[in-house]
């Protein structure tokens, strides 16, 4: 190959201004880093590298075959990175060409490389292949090794001109191919004819359900693959459906194996056994059927059609037909892509597909053509994903392009559910199949409160309620419910009006009749109510005669009320029997459909989800009990106090106004009744939300302790009940027929060998061998009181025997003692001699003569020889066997000097001994006496290190273990087996289940750089680990054998496993799959436990765990059992949707994820893979859905799905979730986050939990189990500490009340078990629109109920859960469940809920979210009405100040006495429920871990300053939920999930919180400091505290919360380096491309974004909101001096001067910038003189003149200020109009004045208390532990050193 030097060269193309700027890294290139345009060359490059070291030549040619590869595939380099990767391979050509050459050992290219080809063939492949057990990974790699090879020599001999090839070479080839073909990849089952012999094969069912769909009899095959079958053979049903429908192969390939699982695992389950048990049974096909046909069969029903499941008459033949409709459903839905979240869409796309299989099958004959059916779409390779999904796919894109990244109106487009809905309809069936281009889907598209008021005002005793006045004015509650339910149907009509273009005629007009009939009893109502009706007919009056004896209420009033309640009697008698409401609303019948046309539209959703009576009696029960407190409550505390003051102020006949009065002469003073009421009535509708807390905190606790939480929650208590352990972990986790065996198990820890349980028993033991941590100083303390006692042996025995570990430690000890003397001792005379003193011993034992004929002094010499020589034997060292010799001796004379009689027996030996001149025990060579070093077995090994444990242990293992983790782990476990929980079945009999994380771009493994790189206070994370987790880091130090902290870092194999120690302590892709992999490792141990005989079970374990070689190739192994029984029952799949992109641009979380697949091999990657292919001369994106594995440390692909487009229209998260659902396994899945752990000892449970499935939850099975969640983040800070807190109470005691009794609660989150087939025939685990379903995860819940299932909530198990730990990690999540809570309030989802339940569900349904129960009234919720109170309560308060009706009451109440009035008037409002709030988690806390504690950690978290922090997480809850409601536009916000130990700089806490935190708690503090100035209903200091405390705890927290909550936020040198970087932010011009955190008015208009895209409607709220600011300038303008006490309009008038001059001033200099600063300096500063000297003028004169003050100026800003904000928020509702007009720069400018003073008076403080060094030092104790706090203190001090140096 003489051209080789310069082919290359003769490629070379100029660089092209359109090709990519991809950058790649030389490091990491030879692996992956291949463009995807040029995928093809990918194995190539990997064989290059293999070979490298050994044939660096053959390596060369690869590449270069590579390399002209790549240059046919894209000739122009214009693919992504091709021109980049071009450049780079031929770098390394020219690099390796000399190098290479060099080392080739035959003469040319072309020999060199048929030489290796052939080497590689007969000393690699045929090697491999002729091995007993081949090792299939291997085979297949080197097959496809050897092809690739094959490829470049037939490329290098062309290029040589090398005409022939050797025959052996041609024939090899062949066989190559022919293999490769047959060891393709697989996933869990090796389905080709090369994988029968592999365990999992070898199941039965296995076998039972691939003979099944081999079963392809009767099926006519097309012509190109009845080729294929009669050449291979090996085609089945799957294949026969590809054939007809044109799906694709690697999707038949998918589905194959998972209706295989589904099909075995239904199979073994079975019971009774089927017979033969190798044949399929009809029941499994059934089973799975069932389930997987369900939705179909229901939505043919609710549109009146006939299911297309029709089956034929033979027997045979009903089976081989079921499965084909099965097969043919998973693949419509394993290549649906983003059409999956469209349930009924695959209903209609199988429903005509089944029609047109039954048709082939039948033989069906066209009427048109005369011909039998084919298939509308024909069977062509990917037909299917051509002409039916993409279509589809492109209509969903279309739609998803208008919502404009979820900024558009929902209204404005249609999302997954709407194009879903059309399916519902009749109108579906009109698209026809083939589906009509045309057609219609292609184309663009409270009473109770007034009975009380009622009551409280006229004075009414609650028994004088049935009096004649009485009832006559309580039956006007039906007039206000009836003009209730015209507001309500209006709201209806309005609210939903947005979506009439999708309405059907029958809805709008049900609408319009409901306006009608409810506005017809708003006026019939109090016409009958106010009239007795004397004229009406005789006859009719004869006939209500009757009704003139009730109360003297109207009769006809009565009779309209009877009417008018009729549908409400109906509903309630429907209520009280739900089985009868279940049948009503799945009724089919014309009669029922009418009746439920007027109370709810029909829809195939939200049918028949009533529950049993029993739980409706429950849930009845306590909603009942909850608001006849809240009721009571209400009534005698909020509204009777407040009658007499009302009337009162109503008697006030003359108020002297402090303003200008409007009304001057009205009666009763509505505006201060107002203002008195208004807050009461917000508390009215909040405070179920209290009474819900308080009921939930009862029930819940009670619940909890019926199911035995906190029996065992500390260590002392688990010793009292380790007894009964062993009964309840093998009633829980060992199958019943397993039971005659005990098992146990043993769990490593720090203190790992007090903990371990014995792993197999002695054979000589007969008694219970307890963990040593509780037989710990037991043997000391029984040595001390033998040698000590003084009586008679039983009495001895009796005080050993009191303590049952006591006597078990004695009774091991004596037991092991002779065990080791007797594997110790060998010689003839030294046995007699042992043998004889023990029988002695046991003699006087049996005798009770022990402590009389034996020296029981003696015992702790003895004890002390005998443990020297445990500690000899433990260490095995061969030159101590002298020592060993001596011992015995000793021990020998010990004993002797013990006995008080001598034996004679033992005497002879003796003498005999020394006769003999030879010493006992020490033998000869060619006889010894003893065998030492003894034989060292696993079992000898744990029974040494027992035992020198127990007699050397003196002190108490009370605090074994010592670290909080383990004891918390070790105390919920042992707890949880005393819970209600179902009983484990075999691993073969459970039922199987999937695991799915989806992944996006967060860490996987933290890198060196990572953990060591250090922040401004020379604090790293791997420091902050040191000081937060110091046990574990010592424990790690250990392990490495490593003294100090530098001793680490010397070594590249201790740095690998400090980056996985700190991964682990971190939220992080590692941790959550090595906690996920825990599943795998129990199955194997139940399956060991279940399969293993008696022999391998007291062999242990451990053998299996660490295979031979042997046992790992040998198909017939327990190990290789084992392994195929945890792949039947197991699959992992981690959905890394960018891995491909990762891969390509040499990211290292690419290699960290291939890391973690070669670590856990059974662990499977999907990932969407965006591949730009060439297609007629033009390049295009083509997207792929792949699931990959790790083989031989390198990535393998296993499926390869075309997809239709981009994975990505909605939501990220689902998206990911739904692209790689299609690769998990079983009937059960659960979907975990990335941040989540898992436990070995919980995934034990996992058996148990699944059998939930099969138990009885009521009327309906668990479709979700719903599981706790422990968050391991607490111990970070004390911000993680809060939020651990408050989420463990939510997942535990609010989950447990939301499941039992009131049956509401739903999908909260990750950890929960889904029913798989149920939820993928169903649209899935989430939902995905953009937008509304910014909560993908509930909407999960809220499908599930609305179709009818059931979800459920167990505690025994628990999975780890990491949260947010810096204060603005947890606002931006708090954010994003605040938008997303929001989005769900204006769901149909919700609408659905709350329309479809009876009463009591309906009343909490609406309020349900995933952090607190929202409780919603009408729209807002409960923490926006926490706060409105306050803004009505305070706007009240400035009313009746400013306005002079307060000092008018005030004084009316002191004239007249009136005590009711005045404490009316200085009431605070009840805003302040945080600590009743907190009654849950005292609770859970106080249940799980003791009441002590409880009450410890809530007043560490006072002191800790918690109640600040939940305040200030309530203004971030309701800024976002608010402004979701107003203007939409929810979005994804990323948190990050890191350690937080950085300080966030005074700019960064600005823009975060400026809008929802800042701008509220000034305003507040305005309203509370003009209360202060101008209120008289709190005159001193002490009453204006008492009135007004806790509404400046919420202003401060609001103002301050920020800077006390962030790291090193009061110290000096951060607030002066914070000051000028906000001060160079606020000043900074914006721009295109400049950054919101460089530039204030980049920032700025970012704030504005929501108001760029609101509706009309929301442009007129907020201007409506924003109206409220002017109330002060009216108020305050009237107090000042210079207005002299006219009271006139004028004033008022006149002030609007003072804002019009400033806008003046401001846009004189303004312009004045413009115009003068750049030219002419001068003139500008003269300009800004004359306006500084008038407006001092100006001032002085009004002093002079006009009697102005100095408070004056201070209150004048208390005026205008709120007037200027106004003014500018107004403008930027308005910006369109302010930009026409020229005005837009002068609102910038001003809103800019108004940031600077903003920021001014909150950094003031700040920086004041900065100046204190110990504010700095006490809040940084605040934030963390001690450890960390003292470290930090002293690195603050060296970073200090280090800057000066």
């Amino acid at each position: 190959m003489s051209n080789l030097d310069t082919g290359p060269q003769t490629l070379m193309r100029r660089p092209s201004r359109s090709a990519a700027t991809t950058t790649f890294s030389m490091e990491v290139f030879d692996n992956e880093v291949v463009p995807s345009s040029l995928a093809s060359i990918s194995p190539i490059l990997r064989v290059a590298n293999e070979i490298e070291s050994e044939r660096p030549r053959v390596a060369y040619l690869c590449r270069f075959y590579a390399f002209e590869k790549a240059h046919r595939l894209d000739q122009t380099s214009s693919g992504r990175g091709v021109r980049q990767f071009k450049t780079l391979l031929l770098q390394r050509l020219e690099r390796d060409n000399a190098t290479s050459l060099a080392s080739r050992v035959k003469k040319t290219d072309a020999r060199e490389i048929q030489a290796y080809y052939q080497q590689y063939y007969e000393h690699y492949v045929r090697t491999l292949d002729q091995r007993d057990q081949a090792d299939r990974a291997q085979l297949s790699k080197a097959y496809q090794t050897a092809g690739v090879l094959f490829e470049v020599l037939c490329a290098v001999n062309k290029t040589e001109k090398v005409e022939e090839v050797a025959p052996e070479i041609i024939a090899a080839a062949r066989d190559v191919q022919a293999k490769t073909e047959i060891y393709t990849p697989y996933n869990i089952l090796p389905l080709d004819s090369a994988g029968t012999s592999l365990p999992i094969m070898q199941f039965e069912e296995i076998k039972a359900a691939v003979s099944a769909l081999w079963n392809t009899r009767g099926l006519n095959w097309p012509s190109s693959f009845e080729q294929q079958r009669q050449r291979g053979g090996d085609l089945d049903m799957l294949d026969w459906l590809r054939a007809m429908f044109g799906f694709q192969k690697d999707s038949v390939r998918n589905q194959r194996e998972h209706l295989i699982l589904l099909l075995a695992n239904s199979h073994i389950r079975l019971h009774p056994k089927p017979e033969p048990f190798n044949k399929l049974d009809d029941r499994a096909v059934d089973s799975v059927m069932k389930d997987l046909f369900k939705n179909y069969k229901t939505w043919c029903k609710f549109l009146g059609r006939k299911h297309s499941l029709r089956l034929p008459q033979g027997q045979p033949e009903i089976q081989q037909r079921k499965l084909l409709y099965m097969g043919l459903y998973l693949l419509i839905w394993g290549e649906a892509a983003n059409v999956r979240f469209m349930p009924e869409c695959l209903c209609y796309i199988f429903h005509n597909m089944a029609y047109e299989l039954h048709g082939l099958l039948a033989g069906n004959v066209s009427i048109v053509t005369g011909e039998n059916i084919k298939p509308s779409y024909g069977g062509d390779d990917e037909a299917f994903l051509r002409k039916v999904i993409t279509p589809l796919y492109r209509v969903i894109e279309k739609e998803a392009k208008k919502s404009r990244n979820g900024k558009a109106p929902h209204s404005a487009w249609c999302n997954y559910d709407d194009l879903n809905e059309y399916f519902w309809s009749h109108d579906c069936f009109s698209l026809g199949w083939p589906m009509r281009d045309d057609g219609d889907f292609f184309k663009s598209t409270s009473d109770l409160a007034q009975v009380m008021f009622i009551i409280a005002w006229d004075g009414i005793s609650l028994t004088d309620i049935f009096q004649k006045d009485v009832l006559y004015s309580l039956s006007s509650i039906f007039i206000t419910a009836s003009i209730l339910r015209l507001l309500q149907s209006i709201l209806d009509l309005i609210l939903n009006f947005p979506g009439h273009h999708r309405w059907e005629f029958t809805y709008l007009l049900r609408n319009i009749l409901k306006v009608i009939v409810s506005l017809v009893w708003v006026i019939i109502l109090p016409l009958f109510y106010v009239h007795s009706f004397k004229g009406a007919p005789q006859g009719v009056k004869d006939f209500l005669s009757f009704f003139n004896q009730i109360k003297g209420i109207p009769p006809f009033y009565m009779l309209a009320v009877a009417l008018y309640m009729l549908p409400n009697l109906l509903a309630a008698a429907l209520f009280l029997f739900p089985m009868l409401r279940r049948w009503i609303e799945n009724s089919d019948w014309h009669i029922v459909r009418l009746f439920l046309w007027w109370s709810q539209p029909r829809i195939y959703v939200g049918r028949g989800m009533h529950d049993s009576q029993f739980a409706l009696l429950k849930y009845t029960i306590f909603w009942v009990l909850l608001l006849a407190s809240k009721f009571l409550f209400s009534y005698f505390v909020q509204i009777k106090p407040l009658v007499k003051p009302t009337k009162d102020i109503m008697r006030i006949q003359h108020v002297d106004y402090a303003w200008h009065e409007f009304f001057p002469n009205a009666q009763d003073h509505y505006g201060a009744l107002v203002a008195l009421w208004a807050p009461v009535l917000l508390v009215y509708f909040m405070d179920t939300q209290i009474w819900y807390a308080i009921f939930s905190t009862l029930y819940g606790g009670i619940i909890g302790a019926f199911d035995r939480l906190g029996e065992i929650r500390t260590l002392g208590m688990l010793r009292s009940r380790f007894q009964s352990l062993p009964g309840a972990f093998n009633t829980c986790l060992v199958p019943s027929d397993k039971q005659k065996e005990k098992f146990s198990l043993s769990k490593q820890f720090s203190e790992m060998d007090l903990l371990l349980v014995p792993y197999s028993l002695g054979p000589s033991l007969k008694i219970i061998q307890w963990p040593p941590f509780l037989l710990a100083s037991k043997i000391p303390v029984a040595l001390d009181m033998a040698t000590q006692f003084r009586g008679r042996d039983s009495d001895l025995w009796r005080r050993i025997c009191a303590d049952e570990y006591m006597k078990c430690a004695v009774i091991e000890c004596y037991e092991s003692f002779k065990h080791v003397l007797h594997d110790l001792v060998i010689g003839e005379t030294e046995k007699r001699i042992i043998s004889t003193i023990i029988k002695e011993v046991e003699s006087n034992m049996s005798k009770n003569t022990l402590i009389t004929n034996f020296r029981m002094g003696f015992l702790p010499s003895l004890c002390k020889k005998f443990v020297e020589l445990v500690e000899i034997l433990k260490d095995a060292d061969p030159s101590k066997r002298g020592t060993v010799v001596v011992l015995l001796q000793d021990m020998l004379e010990v004993v002797t000097d013990m006995m008080v009689n001598e034996i004679s027996e033992l005497a002879e030996l003796n003498q005999s001994s020394k006769d003999t001149g030879q010493q006992v025990f020490a033998g000869t060579e060619a006889k010894p006496a003893i065998v030492f070093p003894p034989v060292i077995t696993a079992q000898w090994e744990e029974q040494i290190r027992r035992l020198y444990l127990l007699l050397t242990v003196k002190e108490s293992a009370i605090e074994v273990p010592t670290n909080s983790e383990v004891r918390r782990r070790i105390a919920f476990f042992t707890n949880s087996l005393f819970m209600d929980m179902p009983r484990a079945p075999r691993v073969r009999k459970m039922l199987s289940f999937s695991v799915l994380t989806p992944y996006y771009s967060e860490e996987t493994v933290y890198s060196k750089n990572d953990i060591e790189v250090e922040n401004e206070d020379g604090v790293s994370i791997i420091y902050y680990l040191q000081k937060i987790f110091p046990d574990e880091w010592n424990n790690f130090m250990e392990r490495l054998d490593c003294k100090k902290d530098s001793e680490i870092w010397e070594k590249e194999e201790n740095i690998l496993q400090l980056r996985h120690w700190a991964s682990l302590r971190g939220q992080t892709l590692c941790r959550t799959v090595r906690g996920m992999m825990y599943y795998r490792r129990a199955l194997k141990l139940q399956a060991f436990l279940d399969m293993a005989s008696e022999k391998e079970i007291l062999n242990g374990y451990k053998a299996i765990t660490i295979p031979s070689e042997e046992d790992k190739k040998s198909q017939r192994s327990l190990y290789a059992n084992l392994e195929a029984m945890a792949d039947m029952k197991f699959t992992y799949v981690a959905t890394c949707q960018n891995y491909g992109n990762q891969k390509r641009s040499g990211d290292r979380r690419a290699t960290d994820i291939l890391n973690l697949m070669v670590n856990n091999p059974s662990l499977r990657v999907a990932y969407i893979d965006e591949v730009e292919e060439r297609e007629g001369g033009k390049v295009q994106k083509v997207y792929y859905s792949v699931l990959i594995k790790a083989v031989d440390n390198l990535d393998q692909e296993i499926y390869r799905i075309k997809l239709p487009g981009p994975a990505k229209l909605g939501e990220g998260k689902p998206e990911n979730q739904n692209h790689a659902i299609i690769f998990t396994r079983g009937e059960a899945l659960q979907a975990i986050d990335m941040n989540q752990d898992n436990y070995l000892e919980e995934a034990l449970k996992m058996r148990n939990l699944l059998e939930e499935f099969s138990e009885d939850h009521g009327v309906r099975p668990p479709t979700i189990l719903g599981v706790r969640e422990h968050i391991f983040t607490g111990s970070v800070s004390s911000l993680a500490w809060f939020m651990s807190n408050q989420e463990t109470s939510f997942v535990t005691i609010g989950q447990r009340v939301l499941a039992r009794p009131l049956k509401v609660r739903f999908h909260y989150g990750h950890p929960d078990v889904f029913d798989r087939i149920f939820h993928f025939t169903r649209g899935g685990i989430s939902k995905a629109s953009r937008g509304i379903n910014l909560s993908e995860d509930i909407f999960a819940g809220f499908n599930s109920i609305l179709r009818r299932g059931n979800v459920t909530h167990h505690e025994y198990i628990q999975v780890g859960k990491g949260r947010d730990v810096g204060l603005n990690q947890i606002s931006l999540f708090e954010a994003k469940v605040a938008c997303g809570n929001g989005e769900q309030t204006i769901s149909r989802d919700i609408y659905r809920l709350g329309h479809r339940f009876d009463f009591f569900p309906h009343a909490i349904v609406l309020f349900y979210n995933r952090w607190i129960l929202y409780q919603l009234n009408a729209i807002l919720c409960c923490s926006q009405l926490v706060v409105i109170t306050v803004y009505a309560f305070l706007y009240g308060k400035l009313y009746l100040s400013v306005s002079g009706l307060e000092a008018a009451i005030v004084k009316f109440a002191r004239r007249k006495g009136d005590n009711a009035l005045k404490a009316a008037m200085a009431s605070q409002s009840l805003v302040q429920i945080g600590l009743l709030m907190t009654l849950p988690m005292v609770m859970e806390i106080g249940l799980e871990r003791g009441f002590r504690t409880a009450l410890g950690d809530i007043i560490i978290m006072q002191l800790q300053l918690a109640p600040v922090f939940f305040t200030f997480s309530l203004g971030t809850k309701l800024h976002y939920f608010g402004r979701t409601l107003l203007h939409g536009g929810a979005k994804y916000r990323a948190t990050g999930r890191g350690f937080v130990v950085r300080h966030e700089k005074f700019a960064e806490n600005y823009r975060m919180y400026s809008r929802s935190h800042f701008v509220k708690g000034l305003e507040l503090a305005i309203l509370l400091i003009c209360y202060r100035l101008y209120g008289t209903a709190a005159p001193d200091s002490i009453g204006y505290g008492l009135l007004s405390w806790s509404m400046w705890f919420l202003v401060c927290s609001w103002l301050f919360s920020p800077f006390l909550f962030n790291p090193s936020g009061f110290e000096w040198q951060k607030i002066v380096e914070d000051w000028d970087d906000w001060a160079k932010w606020i000043s900074s011009r914006g721009g295109i491309g400049v950054p919101s955190n460089k530039s204030w008015e980049s920032w700025w208009d970012e704030e504005q974004e929501h108001l760029q895209h609101t509706g009309a409607w929301g442009r007129i709220w907020e201007v409506i909101l924003v109206l409220r600011f002017f109330v002060y300038q009216y108020g305050v303008v009237y107090h000042l001096h210079v207005a002299r006490g006219d009271k006139s309009i004028t004033v008022y008038g006149l002030s609007w001067l003072v804002v019009v001059a400033v806008m003046v001033i401001l846009k004189i200099v303004s312009m004045g910038r413009k115009t003068f600063s750049a030219d002419f300096q001068l003139m500008f500063r003269l300009l800004k003189l004359f306006v500084f000297i008038g407006t001092v003028v100006i001032l002085v004169l009004m002093f002079a003149l006009l009697s102005l003050t100095v408070g004056d100026i201070f209150a004048s800003l208390l005026a205008f200020l709120p007037t200027g904000w106004a003014l500018v928020q107004i403008a930027q509702v308005c910006r369109p109009l302010m930009k026409g007009i020229g005005m837009w720069g002068s609102v910038k400018a001003l809103s800019r004045g108004f940031e600077y003073v903003m920021g001014v008076v909150i950094f003031a403080p700040v920086a004041i208390l900065a100046w204190f060094p110990f504010v700095s030092e006490f809040q940084t104790r605040l934030l963390y532990n001690q450890a960390f706090s003292r470290g930090l203190q002293i690195q603050r001090i060296l970073a200090g050193g280090k800057k000066n140096k």
